[in-house]
């Protein structure tokens, strides 16, 4: 996105700035607000369903002073059914595009049967599922948006054996609402965003709060790695 606060307002058109290793940890700095820290470790002490692995990773740097990024595969055996990307940002003084001091910015990914891909309304319910998440943990945010982006690949000439591929990915971002000392319970927020990814990656719900996201017919099997 051209302007900078374009870029702050909805971050998920920088997410590819996160695919690199490096210092995830920035939250350890002293500079850190105490809100700020906080929230990281809210983030860093959480429990998940095991299908889902998360580790740190380095987080864009020119999106906010203060910033904490996650990412994550959801697995099935050997099996990478979804994967995704988690940041957290934060500004001080408060953002007018956010409309608060915090910012949650995702990439989410996964491979799609071509049926399910061809759907028309793929794109809407990919979106409740985000929105669904959130309202089914009780969570509240403001400010959301995001893209909803569908890609088939299909072979030809010595490629022509290999089946089409078809991919879904959203980029989203969502303002939370502060909690008790300006800090926002991205605990939770993490949980509904790993809600989501299991819904993207076809996996059962976790528990009768996730009844209210809207879904598509499972897939077939398991889906090929990225």
């Amino acid at each position: 996105m051209a302007a900078a606060q374009e870029r702050l307002s909805d971050g998920a058109g920088d997410m590819d700035d996160a695919k690199d290793t490096g210092d995830a940890d920035r939250h350890a700095s002293t500079t850190a607000p105490p809100a700020f820290r906080a929230a990281v470790e809210a983030l860093r002490g959480s429990r998940l369903r095991p299908q889902i692995e998360v580790e740190p990773t380095r987080a864009p740097q020119r999106l906010a002073p203060f910033a904490y990024a996650l990412e994550a595969t959801v697995v099935d055996g050997d099996q990478d059914l979804a994967d995704g990307r988690l940041v957290l940002l934060h500004e001080p003084e408060g953002h007018d595009a956010w409309r608060g001091a915090f910012r949650l910015v995702t990439l989410v990914r996964a491979e799609l049967e071509p049926e399910m891909a061809a759907d028309p309304l793929l794109p809407e319910v990919c979106w409740s599922w985000l929105t669904g998440a959130l309202q089914a943990r009780g969570l509240a945010c403001g400010e959301p948006s995001g893209t909803v982006t569908r890609a088939s690949s299909h072979y030809f000439g010595g490629l022509a054996e290999r089946p089409a591929a078809s991919q879904i990915e959203i980029r989203a971002s969502w303002t939370p609402r502060e909690g008790l000392g300006g800090v926002p319970d991205t605990a939770g927020h993490l949980a509904a965003w790993c809600d989501l990814l299991a819904q993207v990656a076809g996996l059962p719900p976790a528990g009768p709060g996730d009844a209210s996201v809207v879904t598509l017919p499972q897939r077939r099997g398991p889906q090929s790695p990225h």
